[in-house]
């Protein structure tokens, strides 16, 4: 083997997961895991009430926006930053992501569900699967966690490599808001299941670019998603908690 190809094998090699790396990551994101995200839809309850979603066509294009335009971008541009800054011990640039983590909420209930979230991840991990780097981040930052941020350092903290823990992230995050869709419409599990894999493009789309992404490029044009938010605060009835 020439030498750029060991080099090229070696790259390659370490994005790759190991079972105990696959076992906890796929622990962490599964739906089952006690952090409470099936109570929140991210606004979308406000959309399906105000008639902007009304079935699996237009819950995929609003997804779809909210994955590469907004929210979903953003926090994995976040989770990206904050795993590199854990796994290379760089204090500073994890302080400068976390508290960017929380500034850019653009609504109370987006900033009490990324935060609340990222507490109840945070306690339930280091309690059940402690590392160093989960018990260092209260340290450095006495502020808020959003959930990214909690979520990356726990990845980077049991070496759980960058490129799967995002794709992985991004991925469950457009499940629970399918998942929400489906609930609120309603649809069937079958229309969720299409929309699941509807969406994979846009979930790769979004991880890619995160990953290459500074953290200059945080910034949302979904402004009807941010509003759905901020008008979801005053909604009279009501399932979900953002």
């Amino acid at each position: 083997m020439t030498r750029a190809a060991a080099a090229r094998f070696s790259a390659s090699n370490a994005e790759l997961l190991s079972p105990n790396a696959l076992y906890r990551l796929m622990t962490w994101l599964s739906p089952a895991y006690p952090v409470g995200a099936f109570s929140y839809s991210s606004g979308i309850e406000w959309a399906v009430e105000a008639g902007d979603i009304a079935d699996a066509a237009t819950l995929r294009r609003w997804l779809e926006a909210m994955l590469t335009a907004g929210t979903g971008l953003n926090d994995g541009i976040l989770f990206a930053h904050a795993h590199r800054a854990t796994a290379s011990g760089d204090d500073a640039a994890l302080v400068e992501t976390a508290e960017l983590a929380v500034a850019f909420a653009p609504t109370r209930e987006r900033f009490l569900e990324t935060t609340t979230l990222g507490r109840a991840f945070l306690d339930v991990t280091q309690a059940a699967w402690p590392c160093p780097a989960l018990a260092r981040l209260p340290e450095i930052w006495h502020g808020p966690v959003a959930y990214p941020i909690a979520v990356a350092a726990a990845c980077a903290g049991h070496d759980v490599p960058l490129v799967p823990a995002l794709h992985a992230f991004v991925t469950a995050q457009a499940a629970n808001w399918i998942s929400a869709g489906v609930r609120l419409i309603p649809l069937g599990h079958t229309d969720g299941q299409r929309l699941v894999k509807a969406l994979e493009p846009a979930v790769a789309t979004t991880a890619q670019r995160a990953l290459a992404a500074p953290l200059d490029e945080l910034g949302s044009a979904t402004f009807r998603a941010d509003i759905a938010g901020a008008r979801h605060e005053a909604q009279y009835t009501r399932l979900f908690r953002s």
